[in-house]
């Protein structure tokens, strides 16, 4: 029996393409973002923040992050529409510690291997979004 396991991991030169992507649809919606990537045991690989983005922004995407690696699934609708009818579940989930339910976190995929995550807030989570899905165009 083998006692040990290979995983897949995000390259640092993959999430600066992601970055710069996600930073071009940013300056589309004339907006400041923060964008965090966590590898695949949810620890950070790369944060960066564009100039006058949110305080908040900052926190927001780790937590988007956090959540998208942890749950295997985006941090916003995906999720609520699977807790929205358990009213417990709905309730309870928001005790995780780093859970945030709200768009703009995605797994990062390849060959069907969950690598790492991101996580990206500054503007209207639809906008987070479509920052999200634009970095994710590199892969």
């Amino acid at each position: 029996m083998r006692n040990i396991f290979n995983k897949s991991s995000i390259t640092i030169e993959l999430c600066n393409k992601m970055i710069e992507k996600a930073f071009g649809k940013a300056k589309e919606f004339k907006m400041n973002i923060s964008l965090t990537i966590v590898d695949e045991s949810g620890l950070t690989k790369a944060f960066s923040r564009m100039d006058n983005a949110p305080i908040a922004s900052i926190d927001t995407s780790r937590k988007k992050a956090i959540t998208a690696i942890g749950m295997g699934a985006p941090s916003g609708e995906t999720w609520y529409n699977y807790i929205k009818g358990d009213p417990i579940l709905l309730h309870g989930i928001q005790n995780v510690t780093d859970f945030i339910l709200l768009g703009g976190g995605s797994p990062i995929v390849i060959d069907k291997s969950i690598i790492g995550a991101i996580g990206i807030s500054g503007g209207h989570y639809k906008q987070d979004e479509e920052c999200v899905k634009a970095a994710l165009e590199v892969i």
